[in-house]
């Protein structure tokens, strides 16, 4: 079972940058499909963005699209999510999932779609 493990997170202003890693144990790392979710206080986990075994293929929230980057090193079995122009809404608990499967973009966005979790890594974002 692989083992996914964020970090990065802390303490911005608006408009500042911030990047997120996701450090996973399992050495096929290659293989799997790799996202980024978030969770705010009092709301529901939600999609941030999507990447493929390869890399060959993103997809993201609106809510993010044009501020966020999702990439991922297989080499060193890491995935990062590059956040630049970040606003109070973007306060939440980012949270890294993977899984073997891909299925399209919109059924990627969904949480039952991947197997594995991290446990979750803060961003706050001041005004």
């Amino acid at each position: 079972q692989v083992q996914l493990v964020e970090s990065g997170g802390e303490l911005v202003q608006f408009g500042g940058s911030l990047r997120l890693s996701c450090a996973a144990s399992e050495r096929t790392f290659s293989a799997y499909t790799m996202a980024w979710f978030r969770q705010a206080p009092g709301k529901e986990r939600e999609f941030v963005a999507t990447i493929t075994f390869s890399g060959s293929f993103t997809y993201y929230a609106d809510s993010v699209k044009g501020r966020f980057t999702i990439s991922r090193d297989n080499a060193k079995n890491t995935m990062y999510l590059q956040m630049n122009s970040l606003k109070p809404g973007d306060t939440a608990v980012y949270y890294c999932a993977a899984d073997t499967a891909w299925r399209g973009g919109p059924k990627m966005g969904l949480t039952s779609a991947y197997a594995y979790w991290g446990q979750g890594t803060q961003v706050t974002v001041s005004s």
